[in-house]
C-alpha cells in the first residue's frame, strides 16, 4: 500500500510540474512577439517620419494585433536607443559602426540591416527667391563658409546672407551634409535648428533669406493633401554635380528620376537597423518592405525602394500563340 502511495504521489508531482512547465511556456509564448502580433518600439531620424508612418500604418491594416510604438528624433539618439535596447529597430541613413556592433555584441544580442531605398536630401527655398539651381560645389563652398551671400550665386534675385535652416542639429540632414564634404564643424555658419522638417519648410516658405534642407519624402507623396499643402510656396533646388552644367538638364532633383541610378548628387541610403534575435514583428516589418507591397509604398513616397513592387503587364495583340 505505501509503495502504492508513493507511486501515486511520484505521478502525481509530475503531472503538476509538466502542467507548470507548459502554463510557464504558454506565459512566456504570449510574452514574445511575432510577425503578426505584438508591439515593439520602432525609433526613426524624423526627416523619414512620413515613410515611416505609412509602412507601419499599412502593416497595422493587415494585422490588427500588431502595434508599433514610433519614437522620432534625431538620427544619433534614435541608434542610442537601439545599443540600449530600448527600441527594437531603427530607419536610419547608415549602418552601425564597428563600435556599435561591438556594444550589441557585449550585450550577447544579434544586429542587422537591411537596405530598403534610396532617399534623396532636397534643399529648399521660398517661391520669392527665384534661384533654383544649384552646383554641388556652391553647396561645399557654402558650408565651407567661402559663399556667404546669396549675391555671390548666379540668377537669383535674393540679396543678404545665407541662413542655413534643419530640422536638428543631431539628426541625419546635417550629419549626411557634414559627411558628405567632410567638415567637421558648423561653427562658422549661420544655421537655425528649427525643431523638424516641416518646421523647416514653414521657415522656408516666410523667409527668401533662407535656404532649407529636407528628407524628400516630406514633399513628394502626390497623392497625400498634407505633402501637397508643405509643397506649396517654396522651390526645390536641382543641384548640378558638374561644377561648369552646360544646361539646365544636368541639374538634377531629388525625386524618383533623380534618385534611380543616384543622379541626384545628394542621395543617401536607407536602412532599417534590427537587434531582434527571433521571428518578431520587427523581423515580420522587415520581410513586408522587402518581399510585400512595402516597395510599392516607398515609391509612392518618393524614395526609390531596393526591392521594386513586381507589375504584372497583360499585353493583349491580334496574334495567336
Amino acid at each position: 500500500m505505501e509503495r502504492l502511495i508513493l507511486g501515486n504521489m511520484k505521478g502525481l508531482l509530475l503531472i503538476v510540474s509538466l502542467t507548470c512547465f507548459l502554463a510557464a511556456c504558454n506565459q512566456s509564448n504570449e510574452r514574445l512577439d511575432n510577425p503578426t502580433r505584438g508591439e515593439i518600439t520602432v525609433a526613426s531620424d524624423e526627416s523619414f517620419k512620413p515613410l515611416v508612418d505609412a509602412l507601419t500604418n499599412a502593416y497595422e491594416g493587415i494585422y490588427p494585433n500588431a502595434h508599433f510604438i514610433l519614437d522620432y528624433k534625431p538620427e544619433q539618439n534614435a541608434i542610442l536607443q537601439l545599443l540600449q535596447d530600448s527600441a527594437r529597430i531603427v530607419f536610419a541613413t547608415r549602418e552601425l559602426n564597428d563600435k556599435e556592433k561591438e556594444i550589441i555584441r557585449r550585450q550577447k544580442g544579434s544586429q542587422r540591416a537591411q537596405h530598403i531605398a534610396t532617399d534623396g536630401l532636397a534643399l529648399v527655398v521660398s517661391n520669392a527667391n527665384t534661384d533654383s539651381l544649384m552646383t554641388l560645389r556652391q553647396v561645399k563652398e557654402i558650408f565651407e563658409g567661402k559663399i556667404k551671400t546669396w549675391e555671390q550665386l548666379e540668377g537669383g534675385n535674393t540679396q543678404g546672407l545665407i541662413t542655413l535652416v534643419f530640422d536638428n542639429i543631431n539628426a541625419s540632414n546635417l550629419n549626411f551634409v557634414l559627411d558628405k564634404f567632410g567638415l567637421k564643424s558648423i561653427d562658422h555658419l549661420r544655421v537655425i535648428s528649427a525643431g523638424s522638417n516641416e518646421k523647416v519648410i514653414e521657415m522656408i516658405r516666410e523667409n527668401p533669406k533662407y535656404l532649407g534642407f529636407i528628407g524628400v519624402s516630406w514633399i513628394s507623396d502626390g497623392h497625400a493633401i498634407r505633402s501637397a499643402e508643405l509643397s506649396k510656396g517654396i522651390n526645390v533646388l536641382g543641384i548640378s554635380e558638374s561644377d561648369k552644367p552646360e544646361s539646365k538638364a544636368e541639374y538634377i532633383q531629388p525625386f524618383q528620376s533623380g534618385l534611380e541610378f543616384k543622379r541626384y548628387p545628394l542621395h543617401r541610403e536607407l536602412y532599417i537597423l534590427s537587434r531582434e534575435g527571433y521571428s518578431g514583428l520587427g523581423g515580420g516589418l522587415m520581410t513586408y518592405i522587402a518581399r510585400d507591397v512595402g516597395g510599392l509604398i516607398i515609391q509612392k513616397m518618393g524614395l526609390l525602394p531596393t526591392v521594386p513592387y513586381p507589375r504584372q503587364l497583360e499585353i493583349t495583340t491580334g496574334n495567336n500563340f
